[in-house]
């Protein structure tokens, strides 16, 4: 941010705090769903479509991020675009939490691919939207690569991200609705998301106070709007677990995990089977 200081080292300190707050809570989101699938050893209740489109979001989110913050191409590109005294919108904290991200989400498609999956599968439509979408990124990056037009380039990841985030909970709503249960969905990670949306919101709105400039939510309008999708899922899910379905999560555990848990045999089978009981021959004794 060569050129560009923070007027008030109060709100410098807090944006710093919220960034990293924002960053542990985000970062922490994706872990109750590993250790939940760890424990069951079994990923029935987590939608495939939603994992694999989860991944994707936070691949190109960390392409977006570390380009912006790494590159001075990029800046001097938004700076010409928006104001040489403009702040970039990008921290080191974004960029953490994005690479962090996609670290875990591969570690939860790895757990798809080893544990238990029912009759789950990943969609058609699924697998054709996502090989759409890496020949769209390809492609965009070879039209901007001859003008080195970055800016315009991270526009159009900005494009993927928001719309990847807006179909991506969609799978797992609908599997919530149908089976009438949150159960293999963990709802550590709505929470945790929910939280983290809240403090990237503060985190800007604290910036644009600083800079007397809202210039850094409309020129990171993909940052804005995909809390905002993110944040609005969180409430549709966090009702679906605490007001729709609240009974079958703490009632017992799903009929497909009971029938891993369950051995073949029970005592109580063993003890209803009647065996026959055969009396003692009983033989004359010949008197002579």
């Amino acid at each position: 941010m060569e050129g560009v200081s923070w007027k008030s080292p109060i709100l410098e300190g807090a944006y710093d705090v919220c960034g990293w707050l924002a960053f542990i809570f985000w970062s922490g989101c994706l872990y109750p769903q590993l250790f939940l699938n760890f424990r069951r050893k079994s990923v029935v209740g987590l939608n495939f479509n939603y994992a694999l489109m989860n991944n994707t979001k936070h691949t190109v989110y960390f392409i977006y991020n570390a380009c912006f913050y790494f590159s001075p191409q990029v800046q001097s590109q938004y700076r010409s675009k928006y104001g040489l005294r403009q702040m970039i919108p990008v921290a080191a904290n974004d960029v953490a939490l994005s690479f962090h991200s996609v670290v875990l989400t591969l570690l939860t498609l790895f757990q798809i691919a080893i544990y238990d999956r029912g009759n789950q599968a990943v969609s058609k439509f699924t697998i054709i939207m996502l090989v759409g979408v890496w020949l769209g990124v390809v492609v965009c990056y070879f039209v901007a690569l001859p003008s080195h037009s970055w800016l315009w380039f991270l526009s159009v990841l900005t494009s993927i991200q928001v719309c990847m985030t807006s179909i991506k909970y969609i799978p797992q709503a609908l599997m919530n609705c149908l089976r009438r249960s949150t159960e293999g969905f963990s709802i550590g990670y709505v929470l945790l998301d929910f939280s983290g949306g809240t403090l990237n919101y503060a985190q800007m709105i604290m910036q644009s106070i600083d800079q007397n400039s809202w210039v850094n939510l409309y020129g990171n309008i993909g940052k804005v709007l995909l809390s905002l999708v993110s944040m609005s899922f969180d409430v549709v899910f966090m009702c679906q677990h605490y007001l729709l379905y609240p009974s079958k999560k703490e009632s017992h555990s799903s009929k497909l995990d009971q029938e891993i848990a369950e051995p073949l045999v029970t005592d109580g089978d063993i003890s209803a089977v009647t065996i026959p009981h055969k009396s003692p021959t009983t033989h004359a004794v010949k008197t002579v």
